[in-house]
């Protein structure tokens, strides 16, 4: 076996052999693991193999036990966001993340384990069993992530990052009172919560720094798109819009985009000129090679 699949039948057995939550065995099972050790893995272990076997398990769990908020950002997603990240914080000592909707953590930990460089993170997350996942995984991992138990778009006590990734959850914000907060509340009706991370997150992004978003792909058509563009253009730098392959997505309603802003910074001297790309279907070696090269070349001449 694989260590990948190694880690999972770990994880699997002891879930199996108890009468709880997949989801909350998967918890116990990592804890024991951090405590009495885990499985026995050849000495070449990445971190990588160990966080998919762990996600095959918590895949596993979430088709036991179906939630609205309980999904997973895919690899193929997770792999490219990690190597743009990678390749915008190059030669920068010890950067900061920040994923302000961080599930199980599976997108975080993808784009920590590709980081050439160590790094720091906070992870906010209002579901208390999945912040235990996350932060189990993490410590398994080695990586150093602070936990907040709540609401993402309540008043963040962090620090200002150099980048923040996120899948952010598409819909509608429930809180109106809350939502009176941002610029971009609507003047009537509820606001889009992807928007409204849109603006937290760069609330809390440094000058100079970098936010990575996965969104919509019609996040600029649609209806509150209006209020959208002017606030991107006054509170931030459209560098990329990427569009995602559709064969990832079940429909054309539930595609995406990879967008990335920065925020403007002093020393800035003119805007640069957006990147808009589409990625080639990812299972074409040839092409994706190529594409990333693309996206290497990009960040070299604009940064």
């Amino acid at each position: 076996m694989t260590n990948t699949e190694k880690v999972f039948t770990f994880i699997d057995t002891y879930a199996e052999s108890t009468e709880i939550l997949y989801l909350e065995a998967v918890v116990d099972v990592c804890n024991k693991w951090l405590v009495e050790g885990g499985p026995s893995l050849t000495e070449s272990v990445t971190k990588e193999e160990i966080r998919r076997g762990i996600q095959l398990a918590l895949l596993k769990g979430m088709k036991q036990n179906a939630q609205p908020n309980h999904q997973m950002t895919p690899d193929t997603i997770g792999m490219l966001v990690g190597h743009i990240a990678n390749k915008l914080l190059s030669g920068k000592e010890n950067p900061s993340l920040l994923d302000p909707t961080v599930g199980t953590g599976n997108l975080l930990y993808t784009v920590m384990n590709m980081l050439e460089i160590n790094a720091a993170a906070h992870a906010v997350e209002i579901d208390e069993l999945l912040v235990r996942i996350s932060a189990v995984i993490a410590e398994i991992l080695e990586h150093h992530v602070t936990f907040l138990v709540q609401d993402a778009l309540r008043p963040l006590l962090i620090d200002p990052v150099d980048m923040v990734v996120s899948d952010l959850p598409v819909g509608f914000y429930p809180d109106d009172d809350n939502g009176t907060n941002y610029e971009l509340m609507p003047l009537e009706g509820h606001a889009y919560a992807h928007h409204l991370f849109i603006e937290q997150s760069l609330k809390h992004t440094k000058p100079g720094g970098y936010g990575l978003f996965v969104v919509p792909a019609n996040l600029f058509e649609s209806e509150q798109a209006k209020q959208l563009h002017p606030f991107l253009k006054k509170q931030s730098i459209i560098r990329a819009v990427i569009q995602l392959p559709s064969s990832l997505f079940k429909s054309k309603l539930h595609e995406k985009s990879l967008l990335i802003l920065q925020k403007p910074y002093p020393e800035m001297v003119a805007t640069p000129e957006v990147l808009l790309a589409k990625v080639p279907d990812m299972t074409d070696k040839n092409a994706m090679a190529y594409f990333l090269q693309e996206i290497d070349d990009w960040v070299k001449q604009e940064n």
